[in-house]
Formats: C-alpha cells, sequence, structure tokens
C-alpha cells in the first residue's frame, strides 16, 4: 500500500486526478485546495461546476481546518455514527490553506466525509490535505459500486488509477447525506 500511496501523492501533488476506492463506493479525487485540480474533476464527470462536490478528510479533527464552525447538532452526530455520513457544513473556508473555491457550493456550504477506509485514510493523512471524492461517473450516469463498472471514459480521463481494492466486489452504496445549519437544523439530502 506504501508504494500506491506514495504514486497517487505524486500525482496530486502535480495537480492530476486519481480514481480511488473510498469507504463507498470508488470516487474520482485532487487535492481539494487546487481549484485546477478540482476543474479536472469537474471536466472528467462532464458537470457544471455550479453543483459542489464533496471532500474527504482522515478525521473530525481535520475538519476545523476547512470551515468556520462545525454546528454542535454535527459534533453530537459525529460521537454517535457509524456509517458512511456526508455532513454538509455552513462557512467553508477558502483561499490560503483552504479549499478551491470551486469547490464550494453557492451558499458557502462543503460536504465533507471522513474516511475509514484504510487505503483513502492513509493517502489523506500522508499527503495532509484534503481529497475531492466524487463518484467515478459521467454526471448523470449510474454510480459504479465497484471497479469494473467504472465506464472507459472515466478511466481515460484520470492521471492515476490506484491498483487497490478493484478485485473487491463487495456492494457498496453511496453515503448518507445531512446538511446542518448553524442553528441546529438537519435536513436529510440523501439516506
Amino acid at each position: 500500500m506504501k508504494k500506491e500511496i506514495q504514486q497517487a501523492i505524486e500525482v496530486l501533488q502535480n495537480g492530476g486526478c486519481i480514481l480511488y476506492p473510498t469507504d463507498t463506493i470508488w470516487g474520482i479525487g485532487c487535492d481539494a485546495t487546487n481549484p485546477e485540480a478540482v476543474s479536472k474533476v469537474y471536466g472528467i464527470k462532464q458537470r457544471e461546476d455550479s453543483k459542489a462536490m464533496l471532500i474527504l478528510v482522515s478525521s473530525s479533527d481535520m475538519i476545523w481546518d476547512f470551515v468556520e464552525e462545525i454546528p454542535e447538532a454535527a459534533q453530537e452526530i459525529l460521537e454517535v455514527n457509524e456509517q458512511p455520513l456526508t455532513i454538509i457544513y455552513p462557512g467553508a473556508r477558502t483561499g490560503g490553506k483552504g479549499l478551491a473555491e470551486n469547490l464550494i457550493a453557492s451558499d458557502g456550504s462543503i460536504g465533507i466525509r471522513i474516511t475509514n477506509e484504510p487505503f483513502s485514510k492513509a493517502l489523506i493523512e500522508a499527503f495532509r490535505k484534503p481529497l475531492v471524492s466524487s463518484s467515478a461517473n459521467i454526471a448523470g450516469g449510474k454510480s459504479p459500486v465497484n471497479f469494473p463498472d467504472i465506464s472507459s471514459e472515466v478511466r481515460q480521463g484520470v492521471d492515476h488509477i490506484v491498483n487497490w481494492k478493484q478485485d473487491d466486489m463487495k456492494k457498496r452504496k453511496p453515503s448518507g447525506v445531512l446538511k446542518v445549519s448553524l442553528n441546529g437544523k438537519i435536513e436529510i439530502i440523501r439516506q
């Protein structure tokens, strides 16, 4: 796994995009702080950049680096949640060491998921930055459950395909998505 992580980091540091396994389905990823790399992901997916994408972090501590405030309700959910869950936070931090602006939703929010999948977690910890994680499909297409389900168009669009879990045929699904506001309001986007 060390060699795969090093190869992926080299691609990410050079503004490239990777195809990699996550704690849910396979994702197209890049350095979430690099606007040019984020634009490449939108291009691969043939998706408008007005539709925000989520990021993966390796721990709850890392979330604080990329949002102005974590609502109390989100903190409580993080403490008890055991399933892959994306939480949309208000007040994403951009610029400087923050997230790429073209990654943020029009309302200033950002979707963040803490990954527990061994490869993506180790990659983020070694890279020391969050990764974009967008399903490995063309916008509007079916999300690929396993590596063989990923289209050749997507495979050819990325700069590196991670050689990890490609033979894993376990059935997975996208994460649940909640939007949490500072006043504690919770909206279920996807179960």
